[in-house]
């Protein structure tokens, strides 16, 4: 068994390895045959493939000595102004090695501030000759428009459930899991698309003999959407002190978050047999239990109180 973690380990390292994403390698494999890359703007969720995709750009640009030419800062640690004056532009200043032109990634681009931006323009305008920039981040509504301006912008999709499964059983296959059908739909629907909290929670679950959704469920430290039904179903039929119990199940003695277990709630009122208007009123009251919990109330307290207001609800 291998000590390393998964989502390094099975990390793509060239741009025909990353999953799903074809609409962007496409492209992208387009601009490294060409061996000249313009500033590119990564934009999309989380564990979509953003950050391996610019290594993958620098590995096959630069083959073993890629590092030498790559320069990766995670802005949401250094979002400063001196940043980019100092680290960044030391770097872009410098001549390439055996190469035309540098690449600097700045992970996680929308945490820098509006004068750090400011000044990353200036950057990029002064050092395209020997440097290209890869910005990375989530919403690219946080990127000032005279950066997008002058970057190809590229949307990365969250993964569909194939392309989680693929990446999963790759793994399996190469660790000797054995893993079920209802272990890789939990962890899909736990991960949403993410794929290295997919890899973490195969990993935390890899001990287990046998894969499932309860083992996924039990290590990811998450109520079971079965569980949160049947709570749900009890209030609604009127039945509190049974309802009641399953919360204080799932707070005590599975130890789950009043926060994941509000969460849920709200995903299974959907499933509940009810009509689109009742189905309105619960989100509306769930919304206001979710609201009080972030300010810091009481989590049985509010949990309790929403049951209450289901079963009084109920038919």
């Amino acid at each position: 068994m291998s000590f390393e973690i998964w989502a390094e380990k099975y990390r793509p390292k060239m741009l025909g390895e990353v999953i799903g994403q074809k609409h962007v390698m496409k492209r992208l494999k387009g601009f490294v045959e060409k061996k000249n890359i313009p500033h590119m703007l990564f934009a999309g969720p989380a564990g979509c493939g953003k950050t391996t995709t610019a290594i993958c750009i620098a590995r096959e640009l630069y083959g073993t000595g890629w590092k030498r030419n790559y320069l990766e800062l995670n802005a949401s640690d250094e979002r400063g102004i001196n940043v980019i004056r100092l680290k960044v532009k030391d770097f872009a200043r410098t001549r390439p090695i055996g190469a035309n032109y540098k690449i600097i990634c700045l992970d996680e681009a929308d945490a820098l501030t509006q004068e750090a931006q400011q000044a990353l323009r200036r950057t990029m305008e002064n050092y395209t000759s020997s440097c290209r920039f890869i910005l990375v981040c989530n919403y690219s509504s946080h990127i000032i428009e005279p950066i997008q301006s002058r970057c190809a912008v590229f949307r990365f999709r969250s993964h569909t459930k194939e392309d989680v499964v693929e990446y999963l059983k790759r793994i399996a296959t190469a660790e000797g899991l054995n893993v079920d059908g209802s272990g890789y739909d939990a962890i899909l629907e736990l991960s949403g698309g993410d794929l290295r909290k997919a890899s973490n929670l195969l990993q935390t679950a890899s001990m287990e003999e046998k894969i499932d959704e309860k083992t996924i469920y039990d290590v990811a430290a998450q109520a079971a959407p079965a569980d949160v039904k049947k709570m749900m179903e009890e209030a609604l039929a009127k039945n509190f002190i049974e309802s009641r119990k399953s919360l204080q199940d799932l707070l005590f003695k599975q130890g789950i978050s009043g926060e994941d277990i509000i969460r849920e709630i709200s995903k299974q009122v959907y499933n509940l047999q009810l009509s689109d208007r009742e189905k309105i009123e619960l989100i509306e009251k769930v919304g206001e239990c979710e609201f009080r919990l972030d300010q810091g109330a009481n989590e049985q307290i509010q949990l309790e109180a929403l049951l209450a207001k289901f079963a009084m609800f109920g038919k």
